[in-house]
């Protein structure tokens, strides 16, 4: 056992001097590993930095929430007034806020805008998205019960419709219906995964006067808020049973969608993704192995004498193929651990481009390790195999 012990650390050190012997060959053997290991720990990591921070922005926007989506039945297209105090007043519900959406034609003087997206909202929204009013004031309840003309209007129509005017208190027309403008929105005002989803908004009206404006009196869409420390299946599993009684138990009338759900097939997603970036980027770990093959079959060759007389000198096949293994499998190592390093260093520099977080993984780096000495070994075992099996005799002719 020692003496094998001992045999295996001549081998590291008749590698490693046989690999500082032939810098150049050695380096541009090592550089097909390097660039292979690099790539994948560089996108791995990069996709995985992506992935948390996209998900926090998610969990931050839609914390609590449930997005409820309503296609109808025959007998009923939606929820009225009635239906939305209902689910109001279950225990797991903290508030409600619908979505009326439309596209219309504004205008002031003699500027206008057409296709512009309105959203229709209540009061409960602004109180949960207390930064959405920049100036002026928000909607009110009694903005709700009137189906008032009242609005509030992005820094965009701002701009188009109000150039050098202050709008708050001026009367815009949207679909040729005069209305007053109390308050203009913050620049990331609904930043919430139901608006997200919808698509960006100019203009926020009461989203009774909004059905007014669709000639109807049903909300297909709206925002839950879970009370606090509720969970969210349960909570869905409970609106469910509530609305398939509202809509007769017939199927398909609606489509419940929490924060897990949409973090689930984004995870998913993103996996994909990753473990696609890692297969393409992985070519690159093979060609490396082929030039490692390639290198020490040429050593092999150059090596001939000095198998044959370590042979005529008692040395057995496998200390022959031994030391060809290691040999091929520290030009490996040598180019997975520097491509761990390059790797982690371009994936620093692409999280800070893109602005995501960065976040080490543990499990690229190990891939990274352990493939680039799989591909050592492997690429390596015939070179080794081939020495190992050459006849002493032959072998000392070549001198």
């Amino acid at each position: 056992m020692l003496k094998s012990l001992i045999m295996i650390k001549e081998c590291f050190g008749m590698s490693l001097s046989n690999i500082r012997s032939n810098k150049m060959r050695s380096f541009l053997t090592v550089l097909g590993i390097l660039i292979g290991v690099s790539a994948v720990i560089a996108l791995i990591t990069t996709v995985s930095g992506f992935s948390g921070t996209l998900s926090s922005s998610f969990l931050r926007m839609g914390a609590g929430t449930l997005t409820v989506s309503v296609s109808g039945s025959d007998l009923k297209s939606g929820l009225n007034a009635e239906d939305i105090a209902e689910l109001t007043a279950l225990d797991e519900v903290e508030g409600i806020t619908p979505t009326v959406s439309l596209r219309s034609r504004v205008s002031r003087g003699g500027e206008y805008k057409t296709n512009v997206s309105i959203s229709g909202k209540n009061a409960y929204y602004f109180y949960r998205n207390d930064t959405a009013v920049s100036r002026g004031r928000a909607i009110h309840p009694t903005d709700e019960s009137s189906s008032t003309f009242v609005c509030l209007i992005n820094q965009t129509i701002v701009d188009e419709l109000f150039f050098g005017v202050d709008p708050i208190g001026e009367n815009m027309y949207i679909d040729g219906i005069p209305f007053l403008v109390i308050g203009i929105l913050a620049d990331d005002a609904g930043e919430s995964i139901s608006n997200i989803m919808s698509g960006s908004t100019a203009i926020l009206i009461p989203y009774t006067t909004a059905l007014k404006m669709n000639n109807s009196s049903d909300v297909t869409n709206f925002t839950v808020y879970l009370a606090e420390g509720v969970d969210s299946e349960a909570a869905s599993s409970r609106i469910e049973e509530v609305m398939d009684a509202m809509f007769s138990f017939e199927d398909d009338c609606f489509t419940i969608t929490s924060m897990s759900s949409i973090e689930d097939t984004m995870n998913s997603m993103l996996s994909m993704v990753s473990s696609l970036l890692a297969g393409i980027a992985s070519i690159a770990l093979v060609v490396g192995g082929i030039g490692i093959m390639n290198m020490m079959l040429t050593t092999v060759t150059e090596r001939t004498v000095e198998i044959g007389l370590k042979k005529a000198l008692g040395a057995i096949p496998w200390q022959i193929q031994m030391q060809f293994l290691i040999e091929s499998f520290l030009l490996s190592m040598i180019g997975g651990l520097a491509g761990v390093v390059l790797g982690l260093v371009l994936s620093f520099i692409l999280c800070q481009v893109m602005g995501s977080t960065f976040v080490i993984s543990t499990g690229a780096i190990l891939l990274g390790v352990s493939f680039s000495a799989l591909v050592g070994i492997i690429f390596g075992w015939a070179p080794a195999r081939k020495a190992s099996k050459l006849n002493p005799i032959d072998a000392l002719r070549a001198m």
